[in-house]
């Protein structure tokens, strides 16, 4: 394999466990408080992250490459409320497809056909990502009393759903 692509894979693998790590601070922020319905959004977030560093992993361990896991740094864990959690997920899931675009982009121009077919899965992923995380925006912006959180809280799930 390419030494640029299986950099830029392994940028990718440490975007997408701070995805996790990310996801679980939400959650526990969530969990802390009484929004259960987020906090279990969010562990299933955290959840699918860890499938698709493991589905980078299993790419660079099928080419015979050795995958090399860095140090994950803290993630931010104090928000005001819940409309800065959510923006906070989008900004993540942004800087996310940002990192799988710029992976492609390495692929292609180094033509490893294997990386840019299995990458093209992780375009179609982002894609879905930034769909929940912009209608999470839109509908916590929208609820504007502690009835409507509340509500939300307790549909989130389904609210986001594919």
């Amino acid at each position: 394999m390419n030494k640029k692509v299986i950099d830029a894979l392994h940028s990718q693998i440490e975007k997408e466990r701070d995805a996790a790590i990310t996801y679980e601070a939400l959650a526990i922020w969530c969990s802390a408080n009484e929004y259960p319905g987020f906090a279990a959004f969010f562990k299933k977030q955290v959840a699918e992250e860890r499938e698709h560093t493991e589905k980078l992993i299993q790419h660079l361990l099928d080419l015979g490459e050795m995958p090399v896991l860095g140090a994950t740094k803290a993630p931010h864990s104090n928000y005001k409320d819940l409309l800065e959690v959510a923006k906070a997920a989008l900004a993540h899931e942004k800087s996310n497809t940002a990192g799988v675009l710029a992976t492609y982009e390495v692929a292609l121009a180094e033509k490893d056909y294997a990386s840019k077919i299995m990458l093209e899965w992780f375009i179609t992923e982002q894609v879905e990502e930034e769909v929940w995380a912009n209608k999470m925006v839109t509908l916590v912006s929208r609820a504007s009393s502690s009835n409507a959180l509340y509500n939300l809280d307790r549909n989130i799930i389904n609210d986001l759903a594919d």
